[in-house]
């Protein structure tokens, strides 16, 4: 057995999981669409639902406090099975690998992983575009072995510079300067246009908006402004606590004219503005007040093997029986993913106001990996 390999044992005591979609019969697509024709293009892997951090819209300590019960080792995706379920999406049309959490750099021997999944090739022979998304306390220490291994865009979650409020909005007190030192070490190992993501919450962290913006103008690094979002239902999220792309961008842009740009690619959350005068970009991603459902083009796959096709999903279609099982194969995973896609409705964000208190329970962010 690998370091990363499973108890045969496990499968004896695993939970029940609900059938797999049945198998298209004939021959396979190799782009699927679900049935607002959306094509499948990025699949975001969670390695874990461990985090250091307890940041309040995401893992409250309040409800993810000491005695709180992880994931047990044996439930995790090994790095083969993910290799495996990764494979099986990039010949659906999957083209961008991400790599989540919780927090993924807290899982051991990462770059064997990244290699892994850099050696995949699509149907077209290209390889993934490979990302990972972190907040940043270890990346330091890991960049160089990351980008070596072969990955290849880094974004890191970054919510406030100044250091009392960091440390109070991530709860454990981790210090900001420390983040700052992962981002200049994965510059100096060679990645380009890192992103960092910023949670803008209303009364909690607007007014570092401007001076994250100050700091990150010149540097390469985009800046991203993304809106509370209800993810989960540990949150406390209401509505009063969201402030709008459209207001945010009007703050920065008295204070620093800008220009819209056009998206790179379709399925981009992020709309796209440039500074005036040539000192970078920015990205301001509105799920609450401009949703995007019309072109998503995501799944999620959590650390236990389970599939989900909305960040705000309430079930996921477990794969471990397929991984795990006797029979199969290749050809039975990759049916049941193109199944799961093609019978896809999701529109949570575009519905969120009709729902009100119907809306499903959710499942929380660090199981899917934002």
């Amino acid at each position: 057995m690998s370091p990363h390999g499973v108890p045969i044992h496990w499968l004896a005591r695993a939970p029940r999981a609900a059938d797999p979609a049945t198998p298209t019969p004939g021959p396979l697509p190799t782009l699927v669409h679900d049935r607002r024709q959306r094509p499948w293009r990025d699949l975001r892997i969670s390695l874990t639902d461990r985090c250091n951090f307890r940041c309040s819209y995401c893992m409250p300590r309040s409800r993810f406090g000491p005695g709180h019960r992880f994931l047990p080792q044996a439930q995790l995706l090994n790095f083969e099975e993910i290799s495996q379920v990764a494979d099986a999406a990039l010949r659906l049309g999957v083209r961008t690998l991400r790599l989540t959490g919780g927090e993924p750099l807290l899982r051991r021997e990462l770059p064997l992983l990244v290699r892994q999944l850099a050696a995949l090739r699509t149907p077209e022979g290209l390889a993934p575009d490979l990302a990972l998304t972190t907040n940043g306390s270890l990346l330091a220490a890991q960049a160089g072995a990351l980008r070596e291994a072969g990955l290849q865009r880094l974004t890191v979650s970054l919510d406030a510079l100044d250091p009392e409020l960091f440390g109070r909005m991530n709860e454990v007190g981790f210090p900001v300067a420390e983040v700052l030192r992962g981002i200049e070490a994965a510059q100096a190992a060679g990645f380009e246009r890192i992103k960092v993501n910023m949670v803008v919450r209303k009364g909690v962290n607007e007014h570092e908006a401007l001076p994250m913006a100050a700091h990150f103008r010149g540097s390469g690094v985009v800046l991203r402004f993304i809106e509370f979002m209800d993810t989960g239902c540990a949150n406390t999220w209401r509505l009063d606590q969201v402030l709008p792309s459209q207001q945010l961008r009007k703050r920065l842009q008295a204070r620093w004219p800008l220009q819209a740009l056009g998206a790179t690619r379709g399925g981009e959350t992020a709309e796209r503005w440039a500074y005036r005068d040539g000192a970078g970009e920015l990205g301001f991603i509105s799920s609450v007040s401009q949703a995007f459902c019309g072109d998503c083009t995501r799944a999620r796959l959590t650390a236990d093997g389970r599939v989900f096709t909305c960040l705000f999903g309430s079930q996921g279609l477990d794969l471990r029986p397929i991984l795990r099982g006797s029979s199969g194969g290749s050809e039975r995973l990759r049916a049941t993913l193109a199944g799961i896609w093609q019978q896809r409705t999701d529109a949570y964000s575009e519905q969120r106001g009709r729902l009100g208190a119907e809306a499903p329970q959710r499942a929380e962010m660090h199981e899917l990996g934002g």
